[in-house]
């Protein structure tokens, strides 16, 4: 499928699969180099991080252990600019490496509110890894450690990526038709 349409818009292919397939494999190929003999934390954010995190942790050959959090600051095809946290950490994680695992960042305001979290809970070390990154919109000063693609501006779904709910379950990646 080259296009599609979910609710009241169009969308085209922007990243096919087999160049996510890819960007996964390399973000766990640098992973498995850093952390070995460490078993950090992987600390999926949900929902959008679903696909990325299933496909990199099969990847990942290092010990780890895996949880979630449910982040949300979107609404619609916009960043609210507001994070709520939908579903919280139950771990403790003093002491431990922690490396969150986003879909896409692009302000930084989500993951900004996370890690000052992840910081408080005493962690030894946090790192960040995304599947997508938008350097022009990101506005805040933090390293994002594990970069899959940098990508322009511009509203995307697929691979975990939703449009009001539809759009998550596609193996590729596709970007509004303006």
């Amino acid at each position: 499928m080259n296009e599609i349409q979910l609710h009241d818009k169009q969308f085209s292919v922007s990243i096919d699969a087999s160049k996510i397939n890819a960007a996964v494999q390399s973000v766990a190929d640098r992973i498995n180099a850093d952390y070995k003999g460490k078993n950090p934390l992987f600390l999926v954010v949900l929902n959008g991080a679903f696909m990325f995190a299933s496909d990199l942790l099969k990847k990942v050959t290092i010990d780890c252990e895996v949880s979630f959090v449910k982040l949300s600051s979107y609404s619609g095809t916009k960043s609210t600019h507001i994070v709520r946290e939908l579903i919280g950490l139950d771990e403790a994680l003093t002491e431990r490496y922690v490396i969150v695992v986003e879909d896409i960042i692009d302000t930084g305001i989500t993951m900004e509110n996370t890690i000052q979290k992840l910081i408080h809970l005493q962690a030894a070390d946090v790192k960040i890894a995304t599947l997508l990154f938008k350097p022009k919109s990101f506005r805040k000063n933090y390293t994002i450690d594990y970069i899959g693609l940098e990508i322009p501006n511009g509203f995307i779904v697929g691979y975990g990526l939703d449009y009001d709910g539809l759009g998550r379950n596609l193996p590729d990646i596709y970007k509004v038709i303006d």
